[in-house]
């Protein structure tokens, strides 16, 4: 995994008024001399990654896995490394690069911890479904799905990022989308019709927001085999990608 950063974000988010010619493969990159240390915290796992050192390291986390908790376990599973500054994907609302609300599926301390001087050094922090979409973006008008623990999502449009919280609007039979295309709702349905709402509802946003493409990302995307008209399959690495965008421009 080389290191990089992306060209040309700036403005009202990292990403905005950027740029991208549309592609099939990856964004272009340009060497810079900053290291990112890429933190993809999610309800089951979290990931941590950088360019020196290939596959991330998974850490498991859970209900009992709290803001401090997570910090202590990724400083120990980065002994030795050297990192500039540090993106963090977090799985919850985020203003101001500050969680503004405890996860639903993690322990407590996100919205009070001062993450820079736990980390000692720069510290960005997005929607973890965002970092995911700034890193599979191809340029126009794109929505990203993902499907992991919960059901994130985030819109950008031509180069501007919407963070969304989809999750919890109602959806059927007295149930939120959430718990339909979550993790709950896939144990609870099995796969096969777990599948047919996933369809249902990566039309129904597809639709509704005028998305030229759609972006399917989360652990269980990958138990998506027919693909939805005008979808694809996020990019393994899609979120240490978004983590270097954070800091280009």
């Amino acid at each position: 995994m080389d290191c990089g950063r992306f060209v040309g974000a700036s403005g009202r988010t990292p990403i905005a008024q950027a740029r991208v010619r549309p592609r099939r493969t990856r964004l272009v990159k340009v060497k810079t001399k900053r290291n990112v240390l890429v933190i993809d915290v999610g309800g089951t796992n979290i990931k941590v990654v950088d360019c020196h050192h290939g596959e991330p390291i998974v850490i498991p986390s859970g209900p009992t896995m709290t803001a401090r908790g997570m910090v202590t376990a990724v400083r120990k599973a980065t002994t030795g490394w050297r990192y500039d500054v540090v993106s963090i994907g977090y799985p919850g609302p985020v203003v101001g690069d500050y969680p503004s609300a405890e996860p639903h599926h993690l322990g407590g301390g996100w919205t009070r911890l001062d993450f820079m001087k736990a980390f000692r050094c720069p510290i960005r922090i997005v929607n973890d479904a965002s970092m995911q979409a700034m890193g599979n973006y191809e340029g126009g008008r794109m929505l990203y799905l993902g499907f992991g623990t919960d059901f994130g999502s985030a819109l950008i449009i031509e180069g501007v990022l919407g963070p969304m919280e989809l999750a919890d609007l109602p959806y059927r039979y007295g149930r939120t989308y959430g718990d339909v295309v979550g993790a709950r709702g896939l144990k609870r349905l099995g796969v096969a019709e777990w599948r047919r709402h996933v369809a249902t509802v990566t039309s129904l946003f597809r639709d509704a927001l005028q998305a030229e493409y759609v972006v399917l990302g989360g652990g269980n995307s990958m138990l998506i085999t027919n693909l939805p008209r005008g979808t694809r399959h996020g990019a393994k690495d899609g979120a240490y990608l978004g983590g270097l965008r954070l800091w280009s421009g």
